[in-house]
């Protein structure tokens, strides 16, 4: 069995995913947008990484198996694919993204940010020295909002609950046990302006589709309110982009942390993530879709991916199957 690598983040576990691999298998690994790949996928039954297109699938006349290593299947070219071959994505991203919120959360709520930048020019921005500033405030009795409650809100939430927060959710289905996950209530979407009016710290992390983007606008932010937090984890765009620009520019919220974005780099890595200038603003935690990205991550996804591989060798059903 021939299978394909081209994902940068699974470089660093090679020697895992290899030794996981059924035994006839032979591991051919690429860098993303090697221009090798096309070739080398002639003869391939396994492609792994996040991006497919209909050049690649043109020509890979054996392939049983494109395997996503995350989550996202928004770069795959499903209508090049022949309907036999299967597609399948893997997560284990949960809990590095609750940390990154969690870490967030108290970096924004505390203030951090500003002491930080505020001390390196010799300056102690702390109510005990300037009476101009307020005290911040902790998680503790905190009301967070989380829009989306998969297994990242979830896994996000046994965290927060640790601080004291208070909880409460909306879901596309409206059909979340609030009880039975400890939350305050859970609602539909209906629910959102509520939500947004009723929290302090709000947690973005639906899927994006046609119904979601752009949920969150000018009215949804200015309910949150002048100390309230947003962070997004879930998709850029399901933050109108210009409503909250002049939210975080005007003080209509107090902060956000930012990890998904309006634009993404070419692959030299570079790239402005937004039209509009986030990066001027005091007030925001700017990261580059980073918050799963951690060691722990990526070798559970070469876990899992290399589970598949063997289930697909063996004739057996695939776990995580998109189509």
């Amino acid at each position: 069995m021939k299978i394909v690598v081209a994902d940068s983040y699974l470089i660093a576990h090679r020697d895992r995913l290899e030794a996981a691999l059924p035994e006839r298998a032979a591991v051919s690994w690429h860098v993303p947008g090697d221009s090798r790949i096309v070739d080398d996928l002639r003869d391939a039954e396994v492609f792994v990484g996040s991006r497919f297109t209909a050049e690649m699938a043109a020509v890979a006349d054996r392939l049983r198996l494109v395997h996503v290593n995350g989550a996202g299947t928004d770069k795959i070219d499903f209508d090049g694919l022949g309907s036999e071959v299967m597609v399948a994505n893997t997560f284990n991203h949960e809990q590095s993204i609750a940390e990154y919120i969690a870490g967030a959360a108290v970096m924004l709520r505390r203030h951090l940010l500003e002491q930080d930048r505020a001390l390196r020019t010799g300056r102690w921005a702390s109510p005990g020295y300037d009476r101009t500033i307020g005290q911040s405030s902790s998680l503790q009795g905190a009301c967070v909002g989380f829009v989306g409650f998969g297994h990242i809100g979830r896994s996000s939430w046994n965290l927060l609950r640790a601080f004291g927060a208070d909880g409460a959710a909306v879901t596309g289905s409206g059909n979340l046990d609030a009880t039975a996950e400890g939350l305050r209530w859970a609602a539909g979407s209906g629910g959102l302006d509520q939500l947004m009016a009723e929290s302090e710290l709000v947690v973005v992390c639906a899927p994006l589709t046609e119904q979601t983007v752009g949920m969150i606008g000018a009215p949804q932010l200015g309910a949150l309110g002048a100390s309230g937090v947003l962070i997004n984890v879930g998709r850029g765009p399901l933050v109108v982009e210009s409503a909250l620009y002049e939210a975080l520019s005007t003080g209509v919220i107090a902060a956000a942390a930012i990890d998904v974005w309006y634009r993404y780099p070419d692959a030299t890595g570079y790239g402005e993530p937004a039209e509009l200038p986030f990066h001027t603003l005091p007030n925001v935690l700017m990261t580059p879709h980073v918050s799963g990205v951690t060691a722990n991550t990526f070798a559970a996804r070469a876990d899992d991916i290399a589970v598949n591989i063997g289930r697909l060798e063996r004739g057996e059903p695939l776990n995580n199957l998109v189509r």
